[in-house]
């Protein structure tokens, strides 16, 4: 049941892996063992050699639990081969992830309008069971700014069904700390049964679904979104008071109220941003330099500003919103449920949208640091191990958490060998939870804000160059939808960006597999056996050749030009400047370049008859027909491996119109599989001919048969 794809990380495992103790080792060969010579063994021998080969059976049946067991829960495998030698790199690594981890936590749990031990809690349970059942050994997994801001979007569209159930009062503190938790965890849980459903359906490639252009524009709008919504808690203004405004309708409160700036707050918290742009500048000015790479930039704010709040008493005497109090307990474990007042569609739909958008963010990302440390990951069990992270955080106070760029991209820097990095990093969680959040009293939300504005540049950082070279390389419907959905994401909403970016993409992979790949080949000027495709020729003229390549569909295509197999097939050899191709009168010879199923065959019979009418697929529509009237049409079928039913349904209608208008259909190269389609649905007695090797040997037959001339 496995494909070439997921079979790929145990191999390698295997190979990498000298010492991997004899137990995990394939099963020896079960031969017989040889009689010796002189006559036959004893009875006592035979069986003991009886039951030896029953021992080796239950052998083999354990071996193959083990590796099954190495293979879907990874830890298995790796933990019991870790080197004792490898055990700093991951302390260190996980050390220096945490350091970033924990603010971070405490900060996005703002965006998603969670107390702050919640992101704590997201970084805690989803780590550690990824630990378990992941296959990258560097991705980072917790709460993630993109996801932060789908999930708060969501909480706060919730929310005013709850004001509303309790208009015009308003509900107690507790209540709605309750409803906005629970609405967190059923989203969480959701997201975890949906992305782990695609990695049990083997559906990991849906991640390249989403175009770049569409994931970049997104990425971009929903960073916008971010650091407007950050910018007012930066500068001290007073939110908004309706519950449901667009990003563009925060932006412009923003505007109009900037004569209330909190000026406290925006020394503090844009000294902060500053700080951590400098220093990011820095490292990046001094990469070589290694403990400048290692210096933990947002806990050293967070440190700095909790202290310098405390010591010049901020909160008290100059109005600055601080941390506060915060119970720091460990989550308890409670069954996720959608809670009274909460709209159940609304929570599926987002669901889906933090889905897609975590998969593609961390499959893409678990790709990339697995190919620059030299090992496999396989998507569809990266599904399996997100699906299950997020399930099993769900029931303990965990939004939706998927891996992080940043934190990944430093646990690469750190050199993890291992997912025992991730294992120590959510240890130094709980150690956080139990003891540090005592200590954060002082410290400004303004910082908190700063933090996340500063991660949301970063994503930002890569969208001018992507603009660049959309536009050096003249790709504008690329460049069109990339600045549309940021532009949809910043002025309607995010959840409004990314259904555009999906439905848009989605209709471009629609459209390019419902168009049939099928080119209409003209006979060479040079040589009546070779057939090349007529680009814009008209007929009775000759239009300019280019060069065909056909890889290995056909082993007529790699021989020379001038060999003996390639003569009457499309040719792929090297063609002469003056090379050219001519229509064949009353014959068009169409070339099928890939497999027809139902999405693509629709539109030939469409096609087709544009080139009878025109020889051209780029002649507009407006113009008058210019080919003669078609008397046989050859299929030359060598890229047509396969064809599913209703293609065939639908090519046996395309051969039954033929028939009718006493054109000939001749098909020719056709492989094993499709001629047992063609008997199986008597393309005979449909009218199509289909005993012919190449496009040669069916023109001589329509020669003798039609009368047709060899050359124009």
């Amino acid at each position: 049941m496995h494909n070439s794809s997921e079979g790929t990380p145990l191999l390698a495992e295997r190979s990498s892996s000298p010492s991997t103790p004899e137990h995990l080792l394939p099963a020896p060969s079960q031969t017989p063992t040889p009689r010796r010579r002189g006559g036959y063994q004893s009875g006592r021998r035979r069986g003991q050699r009886g039951s030896t080969a029953l021992g080796r059976v239950s052998n083999f049946d354990r071996k193959w639990w083990v590796q099954r067991a190495r293979y879907y829960v990874p830890i298995t495998g790796w933990l019991p081969n870790y080197q004792a030698s490898n055990l700093v790199v991951d302390v260190k690594a996980g050390f220096m992830v945490a350091c970033l981890l924990i603010p971070q936590a405490l900060s996005y749990s703002s965006l998603t309008r969670l107390p702050p031990a919640y992101g704590l809690y997201t970084a805690l349970v989803p780590a550690l069971v990824y630990g378990m059942l992941g296959t990258s050994r560097h991705l980072s997994m917790g709460p993630e700014a993109l996801i932060s801001v789908l999930t708060g979007t969501l909480v706060k569209g919730q929310l005013k069904h709850l004001y509303g159930a309790y208009s015009p009062g308003m509900p107690p503190a507790d209540t709605v700390e309750d409803f906005s938790t629970a609405v967190a965890s059923a989203v969480a849980l959701l997201s975890g049964l949906f992305t782990f459903a695609l990695g049990m359906f083997r559906l990991g490639f849906l991640d390249s679904m989403i175009s770049e252009s569409s994931l970049r524009g997104f990425i971009s709008g929903t960073a916008i979104v971010i650091i407007i919504g950050q910018s007012r808690i930066m500068l001290g203004i007073a939110a908004a008071s309706s519950v449901h405004s667009t990003p563009w309708n925060d932006f412009k409160f923003m505007l109009s109220h900037l004569d209330q700036t909190h000026v406290m707050t925006a020394i503090v918290s844009l000294g902060a941003l500053l700080f951590l742009r400098l220093l990011r500048a820095v490292k990046s000015r001094f990469k070589a330099t290694t403990w400048l790479q290692q210096i933990p930039d947002t806990l050293v704010v967070i440190v700095l500003t909790t202290a310098i709040s405390w010591v010049a008493k901020l909160g008290e005497e100059h109005g600055v919103v601080i941390f506060g109090k915060v119970d720091g307990d460990l989550p308890h474990f409670r069954l996720p449920r959608v809670p009274t007042y909460a709209d159940t569609k609304d929570i599926v739909s987002s669901a889906i949208t933090i889905t897609m958008i975590g998969v593609v963010e961390s499959v893409i990302v678990a790709r990339e640091y697995a190919s620059r440390n030299h090992y496999a990951v396989s998507s569809n069990r990266e599904l399996v191990a997100l699906g299950v992270s997020n399930a099993v955080g769900s029931a303990f106070g965990a939004y939706p958490a998927f891996g992080s760029l940043s934190r990944s991209k430093l646990n690469d820097r750190a050199q993890a060998k291992s997912q025992l990095s991730g294992v120590v990093t959510a240890s130094l969680v709980v150690a956080s939870l139990l003891g540090l959040l005592p200590y954060l009293y002082h410290l400004p939300r303004g910082v908190l804000a700063a933090i996340i504005s500063d991660a949301v540049i970063s994503l930002l950082s890569a969208t001018p160059g992507a603009v660049a070279f959309l536009f050096k390389v003249q790709a504008w419907s690329d460049l069109f939808l990339l600045l549309f959905i940021c532009f949809c994401s910043v002025a309607a909403s995010v959840e409004t960006g990314i259904l555009l970016a999906v439905i848009i993409s989605l209709v471009m992979v629609i459209k390019r597999s419902n168009m049939p790949r099928i080119k209409l080949l003209g006979r060479s000027t040079e040589n009546d056996n070779d057939f090349y495709p007529i680009d814009g020729a008209p007929p009775a003229s000759h239009g300019t050749l280019r060069r065909l390549s056909f890889g290995s569909s056909s082993s007529n295509d790699s021989q020379d030009e001038s060999g003996p197999q390639s003569r009457g097939n499309s040719s792929s050899g090297s063609l002469s400047a003056d090379t050219q191709a001519q229509h064949i009168d009353g014959v068009l010879v169409v070339r099928i370049e890939e497999p027809l199923y139902f999405a693509n065959a629709g539109q030939l019979h469409a096609r087709l008859n544009r080139m009878e009418m025109y020889g051209d697929m780029r002649t507009h529509p407006s113009e008058a027909p210019r080919m003669n009237p078609t008397r046989a049409v050859v299929f030359d079928l060598v890229g047509m491996s396969d064809i599913d039913g209703s293609a065939l349904e639908i090519l046996l209608g395309i051969v039954h119109e033929y028939s009718r208008r006493e054109v000939r259909v001749l098909f020719v190269r056709v492989c094993q599989g499709v001629r047992l389609r063609f008997e199986q649905a008597q393309m005979g007695s449909a009218g199509g001919e289909y005993d012919f090797t190449d496009i040669g040997s069916a023109l001589l037959h329509l020669e003798q048969q039609l009368c047709i001339p060899s050359s124009s």
